[in-house]
């Protein structure tokens, strides 16, 4: 992951939005805007692929009710423009959203750690809590822990359940199902 500055000289926060979006990244990166810093991102490892696999399969075959499960799916947030690794929403409600939708409506996001984690950990898991997304579900790979954060509050989650790779974590409604992290090992 590289962070780069966001600007040589003051562009103010239109400028900085307008450099952003005009930003073009070689195939298969991402580029997000988090907290006024343009952050580009190169493919995933394998590892973060079978995580996402894993989150995804159980979403789809144990949820009580269907979503959709995008990857990597860019989202207009308070603090920025993140993509997040998975957005889980009612079946249809990126139909006609553009490569940027507004956060509004998504019930989770989660996140699987790469080799700078702590953005994943602390700006944009502030940044989903200000978007009021009910659950953020954080795969941290260097930690070897799932943290479910619910219950978004402000600029934070008020709740987080924590718990070690191979542990499972109950999902709240509307997935209402035991999330197997034991694969995750």
């Amino acid at each position: 992951m590289v962070a780069m500055p966001a600007v040589e000289g003051p562009l103010g926060r239109d400028g900085l939005l307008q450099a952003f979006l005009e930003l073009d990244t070689p195939p298969g990166y991402k580029a997000e805007l988090v907290e006024g810093e343009i952050v580009v991102t190169p493919p995933p490892d394998g590892e973060h692929e079978t995580a996402f696999s894993l989150l995804n399969r159980q979403f789809m075959r144990k949820a009580e009710a269907e979503f959709d499960l995008s990857g990597n799916k860019g989202l207009i947030v308070p603090t920025g423009r993140f993509i997040p690794d998975g957005t889980v929403s009612p079946v249809g409600h990126f139909l006609n959203a553009g490569s940027w939708a507004d956060a509004s409506g998504v019930l989770l996001v989660f996140e699987v750690t790469s080799t700078s984690p702590h953005r994943d950990r602390e700006q944009k898991r502030r940044g989903y809590a200000a978007a009021g997304i009910p659950c953020y579900l954080l795969v941290d790979r260097s930690a070897g822990m799932v943290t479910l954060f619910t219950a978004p509050e402000g600029e934070d989650y008020t709740e987080k359940e924590p718990v070690p790779f191979g542990k499972p974590i109950d999902l709240p409604a509307p997935f209402s199902f035991t999330l197997d992290t034991a694969p995750l090992r």
